[in-house]
């Protein structure tokens, strides 16, 4: 299971130095706009959990500029380590498996209108490569969790 996320991850190419320039650029206004449209949802403490609030946006911070780290030196085993990582301490603290997907298409979306076509073409990849594969992360996680 774990391979197989680890395979699909080997096949994503990083971004151009343009393409991550513009991420660079943009990523702020993004992480901005996301928080303040997930938190709007009625179901917001239930994806995250009771008082989780702050810990959702800095997420919605950190979650970039690790992004945009990784654009600069793509590591596939490193994406799926840190992702795995996120997946336990965040589920660990609350946050249910379908914030993931809640959050990430929102972070697609707005990826989508605020980046040019091209640098969008070449980011979308890595944040689809997570949502695809959210059941095997809270599957890894779910065993990892119970060990605790």
């Amino acid at each position: 299971m774990k391979e197989k996320a680890l395979e699909a991850a080997k096949k994503i190419v990083a971004p151009s130095t343009s393409s991550r320039k513009e991420f660079s650029e943009k990523w702020e206004k993004i992480s901005a706009e996301g928080t303040n449209l997930l938190s709007s949802r009625p179901d917001y403490e239930k994806l995250i959990g009771k008082g989780n609030q702050q810990m959702a946006k800095d997420n919605n911070r950190n979650f970039p500029r690790f992004m945009e780290s990784l654009f600069s030196d793509y590591i596939p085993e490193v994406f799926l380590e840190t992702v795995l990582w996120v997946f336990r301490a965040y589920r660990s603290h609350g946050f249910q498996t379908t914030y993931w997907p809640a959050n990430l298409n929102l972070w697609v979306d707005l990826l989508k209108k605020e980046l040019s076509p091209n640098a969008f073409e070449e980011i979308e990849p890595f944040y689809n490569w997570i949502i695809v594969n959210i059941p095997i992360f809270a599957k890894l996680t779910d065993e990892t969790i119970a060990e605790f």
